[in-house]
């Protein structure tokens, strides 16, 4: 099923769309809908990952862990690293618990982010199998209705979800 707006071949372009096929239709072209925001969610937790690795490594240097306990090297140029610059200075506990606790709130949200990042794949996964079982459903009705196998293929599942009702012509009751 094609989700892209195009021009229906021009042998299926007068055919009437079923009522039965508009639902299918419908629910598909929902889906894909569906799918657009489950994409926008999973580019969201990528990027919100990304943010907090890159908070809790981006240029620490291997050796500044060790540098809350012995402050031989300098830790680099983080967010965390400066937390641990500072900390070297003053000795006192409360420095320390300040890394400590910036180490945590990026573990935090590296974890959240990974967690929504699988909850978003896993409805993915379940929208696909749904999609493909509506795909073929559709194929199937639009094959029944007169449709070559390659046009019912080839639909746009918006445009046949909008497919106007036949109209069926009515007589003027006689006067």
């Amino acid at each position: 099923m094609r989700t892209v707006s195009r021009t229906a071949p021009a042998s299926s372009a007068q055919r009437p769309v079923p009522a039965a096929v508009r639902q299918v239709a419908a629910r598909l072209s929902a889906l894909f809908d569906a799918d657009v925001q489950i994409v926008a969610r999973l580019n969201d937790a990528q990027r919100r990952l990304a943010r907090a690795n890159d908070r809790l490594w981006c240029g620490l240097s291997p050796d500044a862990f060790g540098l809350i306990y012995d402050g031989v090297a300098p830790a680099g140029t983080s967010q965390i690293a400066r937390l641990i610059d500072a900390a070297l200075p003053a000795g006192g506990a409360g420095s320390k618990t300040a890394v400590l606790t910036a180490l945590q709130e990026a573990h935090w949200a590296i974890h959240r982010g990974f967690c929504e990042y699988q909850s978003a794949c896993e409805e993915r996964r379940q929208l696909a199998v749904e999609v493909g079982e509506l795909a073929q459903r559709l194929t199937e009705a639009l094959c029944a209705a007169g449709w070559t196998a390659e046009d019912a293929r080839n639909a746009d599942v918006h445009q046949l979800a909008q497919a106007a009702q036949p109209t069926t012509s009515h007589r003027e009751p006689a006067r």
